[in-house]
């Protein structure tokens, strides 16, 4: 007997040791479970990427027109230098992608590849010229019919040259069908959550860049040809709702049956909470508020969706003034969704108690979900979880985007790791992407204010801009010459498109200043250059009269000002391309600027109209010319368009 209890320390030591050791190879299968999703992910987009790389090598010796209206001239050059490296170099490996860059003084582009493959071949063993691996590479490079002629040139660089004729070729279908992309065989479902303003307060300048940013990125995505649902993931539910029923029973006798106007309405509330705060007996009432609001109680409801209404009217004021369109699915749509996603996570053993709280930790990330609070209520993590179940199962998604502040940033990592760890999302399957952003900055730098130390409200900053459009445009006289329709209608693209274009013209994350004065300016990279730009293109067209008649000649591209700009222009593909990557739309700005600039070098160096200099009357039009300032309108239109940017006939 005393051997037996003898014994047993050590058995609980030993059950002890083996708890211990199955907990550690618990967290061991999860870690390589994690790292298993991550590899299949990887070899589902390599294995997507082969396929596109052996359709693309297939068809890489005739570009058909109709199906490359929206031609990646860099896309094709890359793919062709890459099986040109593994045919060349078959044994070569972690080559990464070829060095193809445009805009060289001694070709259209130029493949710098040579040098790399020269350090791989010397760490084998091989000692090579850069010269002796550019010319191998030339030699294993397949026909494409886009491609005029390749040559090599000092320390193994690739020059290559266009086809003039191609290219027209290509600018003469857009000019006839416009500038739309082939439908695509595979859309895929894409959720863009953006702009997410709160029910009970005004927009401010804070919701700007999350309303403008994902505005432009649906319009990117819609472009191309993918199904994209817009959703307003706004704040409407919650314990402030009943803060605010509690406040309006006392201050707002007719709480059942209207609603205070926005401005009350936002003083109410900022009142309700210093009263939560300080104030017992009105928490409590709060309180008893939210729980028959969730109960739903019919004077409660009805109270909820009156405050709801005025809101949406108000958001919806801002959001038609900015022409955009979204679709609202706020935080009260989830409700149900809550409490079933709280169930599953519990069944499947996935939440832990911590002080009367219920959180859920991934192995990869350094904080936690908050699912349950203490008081048995739910938070914006299990809001979030829910909303990223909806739209994965119901929604049936491919790709999540939410355009969010990068103050965020942290708590989307979070939900994206519990999200995988619990096998919520497959990242093999869907692509969630967290899109964050600066700040906006008033021009001393510290965050936008009034004077008064108040955030900016949006209404304020839109009509501010529409009346400094007008004085602008008045200044320069434009009064005198545009009729009263024109005239606003000028002032409303101006003003609306300089505060948008001020915002996406700077990358994303960084903060930006916003400054009237500068985005007003007509030079520099600015909305009013580039609407001027476009302006002047089509008054040269409209300027022809009967002259129109005879455009039917091919666009010409013989001067080197004129190849300069059909080389500009037909980047736009691959600059989308980068933008459905990074979400950063300061490239389409830059290409804008870009076509812009390149447009008034032609213009300057090539007459496209010749007039009599007694009478101003067009004694000859150079008909190519005329024809690529149309195909320039087309590209520049769109892309303003993109940006959600209106553009106008005449400024």
């Amino acid at each position: 007997m005393d051997a037996i209890l003898d014994s047993i320390p050590q058995l609980i030591k030993d059950i002890e040791q083996l708890e211990d050791f199955k907990a550690e190879k618990e967290n061991e299968r999860q870690l390589l479970e994690s790292q298993n999703q991550k590899l299949r992910y990887r070899l589902k987009l390599l294995k997507e990427a082969a396929v596109k790389e052996s359709n693309e090598e297939s068809n890489m010796d005739s570009i058909n027109i109709e199906e490359h209206a929206l031609i990646n001239l860099h896309s094709i050059l890359i793919s062709l230098f890459s099986n040109a490296i593994k045919t060349a170099y078959p044994t070569l490996e972690d080559i990464g992608q070829p060095a193809v860059s445009a805009g060289s003084k001694f070709a259209d582009y130029q493949c710098n590849a040579s040098m790399q493959i020269c350090k791989l071949l010397k760490a084998k063993g091989e000692n090579v010229s850069p010269n002796v691996v550019a010319k191998k590479l030339v030699e294993c490079l397949g026909q494409c019919n886009i491609i005029e002629k390749v040559d090599v040139s000092g320390q193994g660089f690739i020059n290559v040259w266009l086809s003039r004729n191609k290219l027209r070729d290509i600018l003469q279908f857009v000019l006839e069908n416009k500038l739309k992309p082939k439908p695509l065989t595979n859309p895929q479902k894409i959720v863009i959550d953006f702009s997410s303003p709160n029910v009970a307060k005004e927009m401010h300048v804070g919701h700007l860049r999350s309303t403008i940013i994902g505005d432009s990125l649906c319009r990117v995505f819609e472009f191309i040809g993918h199904d994209v649902l817009r959703i307003n993931h706004i704040g409407d539910w919650g314990t402030q709702f009943g803060m605010l029923i509690a406040l309006l029973q006392d201050e707002f006798p007719n709480y059942k049956t209207e609603s205070p106007p926005i401005n009350d309405l936002q003083q109410f509330y900022k009142q309700s909470k210093v009263l939560f705060d300080s104030d017992l007996e009105f928490k409590k009432r709060a309180y008893d508020c939210v729980v028959k609001l969730q109960s739903m109680s019919p004077d409660h409801v009805q109270a909820w969706k009156l405050i709801c209404d005025v809101s949406r009217k108000e958001f919806q004021k801002i959001y038609e003034r900015l022409n955009i369109s979204i679709i609202e699915r706020g935080e009260s749509f989830y409700q149900g969704r809550m409490e079933n996603v709280v169930k599953d996570l519990e069944n499947k053993g996935f939440l832990e108690n911590d002080d009367g709280r219920k959180i859920m930790w991934s192995p990869e990330s350094s904080i936690p979900l908050t699912v349950v609070k203490s008081d048995g209520g739910f938070t914006y993590d299990t809001s979030d979880i829910a909303t990223l179940k909806q739209r994965i199962e119901e929604e049936k998604a491919d790709r999540i985007i939410y355009v969010v502040d990068a103050g965020q940033s942290v708590h989307f990592d979070t939900l994206k790791k519990c999200a995988i760890h619990s096998g919520l999302l497959d990242p093999s399957k869907v692509r969630m992407d967290f899109v964050g952003f600066g700040v906006v900055l008033g021009e001393d730098k510290k965050k936008f204010k009034t004077r008064s130390g108040d955030t900016v409200r949006l209404v304020s900053l839109l009509d501010e801009g529409i009346k400094r459009a007008r004085d602008k445009l008045v200044e320069k006289g434009r009064d005198k010459v545009l009729t009263d329709e024109e005239l606003k209608l000028a002032e409303t693209a101006v003003a609306y498109g300089c505060i948008k274009y001020a915002d996406l013209c700077h990358n994303r994350s960084h903060d930006y200043v916003f400054s009237f004065d500068k985005m007003l300016d007509d030079k520099g990279n600015t909305a009013v250059y580039l609407l001027y730009a476009l302006t002047r293109i089509r008054s040269i067209i409209n300027n022809l009269g009967t002259h129109t008649q005879d455009l039917n000649e091919p666009i010409s591209l013989d001067h080197d000002k004129e190849w300069k700009l059909a080389k500009t222009l037909l980047r736009f593909s691959e600059v989308l391309s980068k933008i459905t990557e990074d979400f950063c739309l300061h490239h389409l700005c830059e290409y804008l600027y870009d076509v812009a600039t390149t447009f008034n070098e032609f213009y300057d160096n090539c007459y496209c109209i010749e007039k009599n200099p007694q009478t101003g009357e067009i004694v000859k039009v150079f008909t190519g010319r005329i024809l690529l300032c149309k195909v320039t309108a087309e590209y520049m239109n769109t892309g303003l368009n993109l940006l959600g940017i209106n553009t106008v006939s005449r400024m």
